[in-house]
C-alpha cells in the first residue's frame, strides 16, 4: 500500500484490522470518501500470514479458521471471491479427541453430528435444530447491538439458550462426547465456563458450521484482509502504512474518524477529547485472558490416535469437560495447569500452499493469565503428543508468541488479549462503555469500531459496520438498508 495524499476525507478509519476495513468499506459504499491508516507496514491486523518458521512454510499469524468469516451477514454482502479470496473446506470442521482414542465430531449435519453423541442425539437435536432453523433471521441481531430485533420471538429462544453459562446447558448432556464437544467450542469464549453467557459462543460457532461450516482461506488468513484492501480501494478509497498514530494531531481533516483500536489506545490517542464520565468508563474496561501461540514446521501431518482429528481443520484438545472447565477457571484465577485446553488448526492438511511438498504446517494456543510471558511450549506440545503419541517426532522448527510478543505484533491484543476485551455478561453490550449507542465516544465526530465494541471479538466486519452505519446516521443524516 501507498501513502495516500494528504487531503480532506469524509471519514479516516485509524486500524486495518476486519473491523477497520469493514468500516471503511461500509462508508465508501454510501459513497464517502475514505482513509485508512494502518500503524504497520502490511494491513490486516490479526489478518496476516508469514513464513514464521521456515522458508515455504505458512503460518497465519493470528486468526486461522473463520466459520464466522464465511457466515457473517456483512462479509457476504461482498464480493471477496471477486478480488481473490478462496475458501477451503475441511472434511470435517472440527474434531474433539478422548483419552481412549476416541473422538467428537462437528459435521456440517446436525443430524449427522448429533448420531455421534449416542445417547445424547435426542438432546444435541433439540437444543440445535431450532437455533439452525432461526439463524438466518436472528444472525444480524445476535452480531449487533442492542435494538429492538425484527424476529424477537425467535431472538428471545436463542437468548434463553445463550445467556447462562456453558456448564449449566452441558446439563442436557450425558455423555463425555457431548459433553466434552461442547466444552471445547465453549472454551472459544476465553473465560470460565460458569461465567453466564459463554453459552453463546459455543452456539454460534457449532450453528456456523452447521449452517456453513469452518473455512480455512486458501494462502493463508491474510487473503481475507487482501480481498477486503483490494474492493474498498476499487471503489475509490485510500490506504496509507507505515503511519502508527499517536495524536488526532496527526491526522488530515474529516468530518469523523473511526478507530479500531481498543479503549486503552483510545485514551492515548483522544483521550483529552472525551468527558470525564466516558473516560471514567474507558479507564475500566476490562480484558480477558491471553494466548500462548505456537506455530510448527512439520514433517508429516500429526499422527492423532483418532481418525477424525486427522480429517478436521480444527482440532480441540482438553479431553473431557471437568478438565476444560478446571483449566480455564485455574487459567482466569492467574494459575497455570499442566494440561491447558489447546485449540489446535492444521491447514496445511487442506491448503498445500502452507507447505513444501509431503511437509505441513500446525498452529495452536492455550489460554494465560492476561500479560503472562511463562513458556508454555512444552505444555502444549505435551498436550498434542498424549492425543497424537509421535507428534513431536515430526516437528521440524517452532515459532512462539508469548502475551507480550503478540501485542507487540498487534497493539490491540492488550496482555494477549485477542478478543479486545472480556466478553462477559457485563461486557457483552455495553462494551466499552454504557451509552446509547456504543460506537459513539463521548467527543463529536470520534467512534470506535474495534471488537472493544458489540459483538466483540473474532473476523466478521460486524462491529465496524454497525459503527458505520452509526456515523452514517450522526454525520451525514445517510441510512443503509438493513443487513
Amino acid at each position: 500500500m501507498t501513502n495516500s495524499p494528504r487531503t480532506e476525507f469524509d471519514a479516516i478509519v485509524i486500524g486495518s484490522g476486519p473491523n477497520g476495513l469493514a468500516a471503511a468499506i461500509t462508508l465508501q459504499q454510501a459513497g464517502k470518501s475514505v482513509l485508512i491508516i494502518e500503524g504497520d507496514e502490511h494491513i490486516g491486523g490479526g489478518l496476516r500470514s508469514a513464513e514464521l518458521t521456515l522458508p515455504g512454510f505458512v503460518h497465519d499469524v493470528c486468526s486461522a479458521i473463520h466459520p464466522l468469516a464465511i457466515g457473517s451477514p456483512f462479509f457476504s454482502t461482498l464480493p471477496l471471491e471477486a478480488h481473490g479470496l478462496e475458501y477451503l473446506y475441511p472434511d470435517l470442521a472440527a474434531a474433539h479427541p478422548f483419552d481412549d482414542g476416541s473422538a467428537a465430531v462437528l459435521y456440517h449435519s446436525v443430524a449427522q453430528t448429533a448420531a455421534g453423541l449416542g445417547a445424547d442425539e435426542q438432546a444435541y437435536l433439540k437444543l440445535f435444530n431450532p437455533v439452525v432453523r432461526d439463524w438466518p433471521y436472528i444472525a444480524p441481531d445476535v452480531l449487533g447491538p442492542l435494538g429492538f430485533p425484527k424476529y424477537p420471538f425467535k431472538l428471545a429462544s436463542f437468548g434463553l439458550k445463550a445467556l447462562p453459562s456453558a456448564i449449566t446447558v452441558a446439563k442436557r448432556f450425558k455423555t463425555d462426547a457431548a459433553r466434552g464437544l461442547w466444552a471445547g467450542m465453549a472454551a472459544h469464549s476465553i473465560q470460565p465456563l460458569s461465567n453466564l453467557s459463554t453459552a453463546a459462543i459455543a452456539l454460534v460457532l457449532m450453528t456456523a458450521g452447521h449452517i456453513k461450516g469452518w473455512p480455512i482461506p486458501a494462502g493463508g488468513s491474510k487473503e481475507i484482509a487482501n480481498a477486503m484492501a483490494s474492493y474498498f480501494l476499487s471503489m475509490g478509497g485510500k490506504i496509507e502504512t507505515g503511519h502508527y498514530v499517536k495524536s488526532l494531531d496527526e491526522l488530515p481533516p474529516s468530518k469523523a474518524v473511526l478507530f479500531d483500536v481498543t479503549p486503552k489506545q483510545l485514551l492515548k490517542i483522544a483521550g483529552h477529547r472525551f468527558s470525564s464520565i466516558y473516560k471514567w468508563q474507558l479507564e475500566r474496561y476490562r480484558y480477558g485472558m491471553g494466548v500462548f501461540k505456537v506455530d510448527w514446521a512439520l514433517d508429516g501431518p500429526i499422527p492423532f490416535t483418532a481418525e477424525e482429528a486427522r480429517r478436521s481443520g480444527t482440532v480441540h484438545i482438553g479431553n473431557t469437560l471437568e478438565e476444560i472447565a478446571h483449566s480455564e477457571q485455574q487459567t482466569a484465577n492467574g494459575k497455570m495447569v499442566d494440561n491447558p485446553f489447546v485449540l489446535l488448526a492444521q491447514q496445511s492438511l487442506f491448503d498445500p500452499s502452507r507447505a513444501p511438498e509431503g511437509k505441513h504446517t500446525a498452529w495452536a494456543y492455550c489460554h494465560v493469565p492476561n500479560g503472562s510471558e511463562q513458556d508454555r511450549t512444552e505444555a502444549i506440545e505435551k498436550q498434542v503428543e498424549r492425543f497424537a503419541p509421535g507428534f513431536r517426532e515430526r516437528i521440524l522448527a517452532r515459532h512462539t508468541m508469548n502475551t507480550k510478543e503478540m501485542e507487540a505484533y498487534n497493539p490491540n491484543y492488550i496482555g494477549g488479549d485477542i478478543n479486545g476485551g472480556i466478553i462477559d455478561l457485563g461486557q457483552l453490550f455495553t462494551r466499552p462503555a454504557l451509552r446509547s449507542s456504543p460506537y459513539r465516544t463521548s467527543a463529536k465526530g470520534l467512534y470506535i469500531c474495534s471488537s472493544s465494541t458489540p459483538p466483540g471479538g473474532g473476523v466478521h466486519g460486524m462491529c465496524g459496520h454497525h459503527a458505520a452505519i452509526r456515523v452514517l446516521k450522526d454525520i451525514f443524516n445517510q441510512s443503509l438498508p438493513s443487513l
